[in-house]
């Protein structure tokens, strides 16, 4: 096979422009991602009416919050493992149909027990959505703009639950508490039938398993029309394809060290951005603002991680993730501490409280990005889906330890001391991962004829 009669397709996907074809796909992949924070969200938007509804007491829902939370914990685990042996796509729109019908579901339920069980099957598709998401993403796009591209499809997370607020103060005065649940299932069962239609599969993935090529070959068109994909042609991506278990790999072949890291960082940032979603409010309040007040103290961490997330990824792209991750949680540590020192002016706490979204709710985005970007096709699910796995035990601990220093009578100054502390372990973490060597990049190239599989 002449060189003539074969494509390199990362090589291909680098040169060229982000076109309508990536574009496309890089909306659906937002949408998944806007659809999965709307509906992991919907159950704090409702739970003030099922309270007043049913009448029960506050601390009865706590346990159907950390279902949902571990719910999607086990599906980032084992779905993630599952996309990196059938596919990101058939994951992707199966998850999505999944969690529409949980959705809808629901919408039925009439006792605590039943939401229990239904938020924790709800969270095992909703866990799977960020990692094939991403992962996809990232392999549809030029490694020039990567990072910045990745990080605008997991900048939907926020927009969702940004979204899912405003929808759910609509329909919830209105119609009452279910109908959010029907809007959540009504939307992704219309946007799983958009993805089967329109959404491709990894041209990586497909070369590596030697499947579908011919699907190849006409999406290769559709990115780039000057060439040429003939009957005989060959495709090469600059990786190998792996065998055994896809968890196993996280720790072979030098990736030992890097895995770890990347799960420490994701643990201990997680644990801030639960802690401070779920209690700043609240704690805000006890400390004596208004409750208007408080609920914008919340709002405002929400806005400095969407800014966040959307400058990010440009700093990422030109000078790194070291470069910007390091300083970026060191920042996260002092702001936060900052946040809790008391007889601080309203206009300071917001400015503090923006820039911790800034850096933690926006530094997460960046996470999952750094890890996309580290692992090989045959892995890249698995790993992001297995870092943000570990990182999910530290959302549902953060709300918890932040709940027990509380009770404890811990005075803000020294709980806000205690969680700046995960931020400066985060950047120690980072700071490790230097010149630390990414395995799979000299791997030797795979090459399959256009015709096989």
């Amino acid at each position: 096979m002449n060189a003539a009669a074969t494509v390199d397709i990362p090589a291909l996907i680098n040169r060229s422009r982000v076109g309508r074809f990536q574009v496309g796909l890089l909306v659906l992949c937002g949408l998944c991602v806007i659809v999965d924070g709307f509906d992991v969200q919907s159950m704090g938007y409702v739970a003030p009416a099922i309270l007043a509804e049913w009448r029960i007491a506050k601390a009865t829902l706590g346990p159907v919050f950390g279902a949902g939370l571990t719910g999607m914990l086990v599906g980032s685990l084992t779905l993630s493992i599952l996309a990196d042996r059938i596919g990101r796509r058939p994951v992707l729109i199966g998850a999505t149909l999944f969690f529409a019908l949980c959705m809808l579901v629901t919408a039925q339920a009439t006792s605590v027990r039943q939401l229990l069980v239904l938020r924790f099957i709800t969270g095992l598709g909703l866990g799977a959505i960020m990692p094939n998401a991403m992962a996809l993403a990232g392999e549809y796009s030029p490694l020039r703009r990567r990072v910045t591209l990745m990080m605008l499809v997991s900048v939907g997370f926020t927009v969702g639950a940004v979204l899912g607020g405003f929808v759910s103060a609509a329909l919830i005065p209105a119609f009452g508490w279910r109908s959010v649940f029907y809007v959540g299932s009504l939307v992704p069962a219309i946007l799983a039938l958009w993805m089967l239609l329109a959404l491709p599969e990894s041209m990586q993935f497909l070369v590596l398993r030697g499947r579908d090529l011919e699907k190849v070959g006409a999406w290769i068109r559709r990115i780039d029309p000057s060439i040429g994909v003939e009957t005989g042609a060959g495709y090469v991506v600059h990786e190998a394809a792996e065998k055994g278990a896809p968890v196993v790999h996280l720790f072979l072949e030098g990736r030992a060290r890097m895995t770890v890291l990347l799960w420490i960082v994701n643990f201990m940032n997680l644990i801030d951005l639960y802690f401070l979603s779920n209690w700043l409010p609240t704690i805000a309040r006890d400390a004596g603002l208004t409750t208007s007040s408080a609920v914008l103290a919340g709002t405002m961490l929400q806005v400095g991680g969407t800014v966040g997330t959307l400058v990010m990824g440009q700093l990422i792209d030109k000078a790194g993730f070291r470069r910007i991750l390091v300083p970026c949680f060191l920042v996260a540590a002092v702001a936060i501490f900052v946040t809790g020192r008391p007889a601080l002016a309203t206009a300071l706490l917001f400015v503090a409280i923006s820039v911790a979204g800034f850096c933690i709710v926006g530094g997460q985005p960046a996470v999952n990005a750094l890890a996309a970007s580290y692992y090989p096709t045959t892995l890249r699910s698995t790993g992001i889906g297995w870092s943000l796995g570990v990182g999910r035990i530290g959302s549902i601990l953060g709300p918890v330890l932040g709940g027990e220093l509380i009770r404890r009578s811990w005075p803000n100054s020294s709980i806000f001391l205690a969680v700046a502390v995960p931020a400066v372990v985060s950047a120690a973490m980072v700071w490790a991962m230097d010149r630390q060597e990414r395995p799979g990049a000299p791997a030797p190239a795979e090459e399959r004829p256009a015709g096989a599989g």
